[in-house]
């Protein structure tokens, strides 16, 4: 299995959602994410990383709230934004960078 530090790496841009089980805006960002992924296709990789049970990664990326999004394209921050994040904002900000 990838490490994170493997996977936000790679050439291809990664979305991460920090997020938490017990936050509902989470929820609501969680349908919105399915959409953009099967939207975009191969162009983005989208994981989840619960900040409960990766604390570290978290901290490291400075994570204050969830959901917090985070766009990494070999290795580097492309974009970040804290909340829910509209389906049509995601798809422009995953093409500018894809």
């Amino acid at each position: 299995m990838a490490s994170f530090q493997d996977i936000i790496n790679s050439d291809t841009p990664v979305l991460v959602d920090f997020y938490g089980t017990w936050c509902a805006p989470c929820q609501t960002l969680a349908p919105i994410l399915k959409e953009v992924a099967e939207e975009v296709g191969d162009k983005v990789r989208v994981i989840k990383v619960d900040v409960d049970k990766n604390q570290a990664a978290a901290s490291h990326f400075q994570v204050r709230g969830v959901p917090t999004l985070i766009l990494f394209k070999k290795g580097e921050i492309k974009w970040r934004q804290a909340g829910v994040v509209p389906k049509d904002q995601l798809v422009s900000v995953i093409n500018e960078y894809a």
